[in-house]
């Protein structure tokens, strides 16, 4: 019999009669420590730090993880290349040749008792001859839906359903299109380092790529491109023109000449998870203008989250994982339309401190961790991997 999804995190609530037996109660199940992880992902360990990285990071603490990147050109001529990372993972970049690079691989590093971890379908093109423990699919995104995606992706993924032993989900509208097609789907939203990005709150010496723009000032970080409205960007900053609007981040699959220019936005680039909280010191409100477009249906982005711990007000479009819960709970201010989103950036300024919404965001907080949504998925994978 399949069995019962369940989400967690600050999902929980909603559907309180799902939830299985909290991993914390000091009786979790885990997969042996002879078990190494191999994850196939489409994004790269040293691009933003996500989803991925956290949780492989953590895993590594008590098993092998091997982390495999989408193949690249290696013009050394060898199968694949390889280093560890400071979290302790193995990252392997594999040759164009990738279905002899995996085995090369296996072969390099001797794993033999694993657990096959996909974040994208398009590696089931080189992986099935593989033989794991358990197969686990985490959707982090509907990667069928962003720009320039592969058009093989919704016949792998339908494998790749056939094929999982566990689903998890990065977010409410991933859990609730894929528990359709599988049985045993697990609504597991992106958590917070709370430690991390707390730090922003009493930060003084902020980042110097900014300390020059006078206030108030509206702030986004994350990646750059068909999920972000820069129509919407360009407006704020037109109608806010005593704002000034920092974006940060790589810009990927647009072209960088069609983002707004004015006075008033500041693009900094690619900056690394480390720096973030030093960004958010100096903003008085972060910003969420996600366009609403087929690449964004399903996004549940981790930054909400981050922003909040931060102490910082949000405004977002209305993303449905943004709206339910945060919205609906009065921790982030939805807005689409240009004049409805600067108005609700001027109603904000300066509320940051407002001693009510904190205690609130606080109290959402304690609900959610990376520590709890990885103890979750071990504890998942080790009830269904073959002995």
């Amino acid at each position: 019999m399949a069995k019962q999804a369940r989400l967690v995190g600050p999902l929980a609530g909603y559907d309180s009669h799902m939830l299985a037996k909290s991993p914390l109660d000091g009786r979790r199940r885990s997969l042996s420590p002879d078990v190494a992880i191999v994850c196939f992902s489409h994004l790269r360990w040293n691009f933003v730090y996500q989803r991925p990285q956290h949780l492989m990071s953590r895993f590594a603490r008590e098993r092998a993880v091997y982390f495999i990147e989408e193949p690249d050109e290696c013009n050394d001529g060898l199968p694949f290349r390889a280093y560890t990372s400071d979290e302790g993972v193995v990252v392997v970049t594999p040759s164009v040749a990738a279905g002899r690079a995996v085995d090369d691989v296996f072969k390099r590093f001797g794993i033999c008792e694993f657990v096959a971890w996909y974040y994208t379908p398009a590696a089931l093109e080189f992986s099935t001859h593989l033989r794991p423990r358990a197969t686990v699919y985490d959707c982090m995104d509907q990667l069928s839906a962003f720009k320039n995606a592969d058009p093989r992706l919704p016949e792998l993924e339908t494998l790749l359903l056939r094929r999982a032993d566990v689903v998890f989900c990065g977010g409410r509208s991933l859990y609730e299109q894929k528990r359709r097609f599988h049985g045993n789907v697990h609504a597991l939203p992106s958590s917070v380092d709370r430690v991390h990005f707390k730090a922003a709150r009493s930060i003084l010496d902020e980042r110097e790529e900014q300390r020059d723009l006078a206030r108030p000032r509206a702030g986004y970080y994350g990646v750059i491109d068909e999920r972000l409205d820069i129509e919407l960007l360009g407006r704020l900053a037109s109608l806010l023109p005593d704002w000034n609007f920092v974006i940060v981040g790589p810009v990927v699959k647009i072209d960088p000449g069609s983002l707004p220019v004015r006075s008033n936005i500041r693009y900094v680039g690619h900056r690394p998870y480390e720096s973030l909280p030093g960004f958010l010191a100096g903003w008085d409100v972060a910003i969420q203008p996600f366009a609403r477009n087929a690449a964004t249906e399903f996004i549940s982005p981790t930054k909400t989250l981050e922003y909040l711990a931060a102490g910082k007000r949000v405004v977002s479009t209305s993303i449905r994982d943004v709206v339910e819960p945060y919205g609906r709970t009065g921790l982030v201010e939805i807005a689409d339309d240009p004049p409805a989103f600067a108005a609700a950036l001027d109603r904000l300024r300066g509320s940051e401190r407002d001693v009510a919404w904190l205690a609130a965001v606080d109290r959402m907080l304690q609900g959610t961790s990376w520590e709890r949504t990885w103890e979750t998925m071990d504890e998942a994978i080790a009830e269904v991997a073959v002995a």
